[in-house]
């Protein structure tokens, strides 16, 4: 895998550092966890209301990766469409590449 801030995701996951899922990340960003909610470029606009409407309440940064859910979830090694980080550092290092990257 030549992407960087897929591997980078996958660096995340392994650490244990980030939730995925609709209800799980909106569960993440009530209870202060989440520090930043990322989602695929096919995510369901339907699905995702609630979950920016959350983090805006909260503060969160949402970001849109541009990427599929399948190439995410290839990634992640799991179905993944919507996901929070729950780390500073990986938080803080994931804007800074998706920022670059657009």
């Amino acid at each position: 895998m030549n992407d960087k801030i897929l591997s980078f995701l996958g660096l995340c996951r392994r650490a244990k550092k980030m939730v995925i899922g609709a209800e799980v990340v909106t569960e993440s960003i009530n209870s202060g966890n989440a520090l930043l909610v990322l989602y695929a470029d096919d995510f369901s606009q339907n699905s995702l209301k609630p979950v920016a409407a959350a983090a805006a309440a909260k503060g969160v940064p949402v970001l849109r990766l541009n990427r599929s859910k399948e190439s995410v979830s290839r990634a992640l090694g799991r179905l993944c469409g919507v996901l929070a980080v729950e780390d500073k550092g990986f938080a803080d290092k994931l804007t800074q590449m998706i920022l670059q990257e657009q």
